[in-house]
């Protein structure tokens, strides 16, 4: 920890480690409260050769929530060759810090829900910042197609960004509906979508400090985007035919994590901890060979919004 210390950026990285893990503590009471019969599990971590670590929270087996994890890291290394080739990462060394977030309900009228809100540094060979950015976003993936649900989650975030920039929401929103997409299923998407932004940098310090504030607005508005879903579905009453389209459409959601998705290829990349970066898959999960929904189900309706992008804000 001393080596990483020595960094010019010292007090801000405290800053947004301790934010991080007030955003974990937090969100982890919330979820809890919703929950009747489970507890998240605390697990903390410690990275090889003394590089960080974390500390991994997960909930199973519960009445509401079937699997979920709110997690939070705080790493660094050395930038190898494979970040290098594979990553497009040039530098001496790298420190990131983030909190994760993947919560699997148990019925499949509540959506699965992804989060995560992180900060990068990269360093030269003197020890100094040549580069830095903020990551983050939020996105709703439902088994059935609640449309006022998608309006509240995507307004709940276009309310939390506004304040920065007007156009901001519309281009995050773009941004998040043309990553969370499976290329290889006909550019489909994994669910309806949210707000996604990467390598967003800071061109000076005031500038670093507004963006903190934009990354804390956001983690903080998750809670009043999922939560009210949560409640208004969470009794809804399903059968076997709804379990087994929840579980074709995880399907689709393991194939963009293990395929496409950027922080996982980078936690696996950077010899992070494997249980914590697979915490994401959900417990069940179903491949039928070339399945179609029957069509004007409302099976086929979450299919026709996962292949054709909206807009949620009317």
């Amino acid at each position: 920890m001393s080596q990483l210390y020595k960094k010019e950026t010292r007090t801000f990285r405290d800053h947004w480690i301790s934010f991080i893990h007030e955003l974990q503590d937090s969100i982890c009471k919330a979820l809890e409260e919703v929950e009747e019969k489970a507890k998240f599990v605390t697990d903390e971590w410690d990275r090889e050769h003394g590089h960080g670590g974390g500390i991994t929270r997960v909930i199973a087996g519960g009445q509401v929530f079937e699997k979920g994890g709110v997690n939070t890291s705080v790493v660094w290394g050395p930038v190898t060759d494979i970040m290098r080739s594979q990553l497009k990462i040039e530098g001496n060394t790298w420190f990131a810090c983030g909190l994760s977030l993947v919560i699997h309900p148990l019925n499949p009228y509540v959506p699965t829900t992804h989060a995560n809100w992180r900060y990068f540094e990269l360093y030269d060979d003197q020890g100094k910042v040549c580069d830095r950015w903020f990551g983050g976003g939020s996105d709703l993936t439902p088994y059935y197609l609640f449309e006022e649900d998608a309006r509240h989650f995507h307004r709940s975030f276009k309310a939390a960004i506004d304040p920065f920039g007007s156009d901001l929401y519309f281009k995050y929103k773009q941004w998040c509906d043309q990553y969370f997409v499976n290329r290889h299923r006909d550019d489909e998407m994994r669910g309806i979508g949210g707000v996604f932004y990467d390598h967003v940098r800071p061109v000076d310090e005031g500038d670093a400090n507004r963006l903190f504030t934009f990354q804390r607005e956001n983690g903080n508005a998750f809670l009043q985007a999922y939560l009210p879903i949560v409640s208004k579905r969470k009794d809804m009453a399903y059968g076997e035919r709804e379990v087994e389209w929840q579980e074709i459409r995880r399907g689709r959601y393991v194939e963009f994590n293990l395929i496409h998705d950027r922080g996982t290829l980078f936690g696996l990349k950077t010899s992070g901890r494997t249980e914590s970066i697979l915490m994401s898959l959900p417990p069940r999960a179903r491949w039928e060979y070339n399945f179609q929904p029957v069509k004007g189900s409302p099976e086929a309706e979450l299919l026709d919004a996962c292949l054709h992008q909206r807009d949620w804000i009317e």
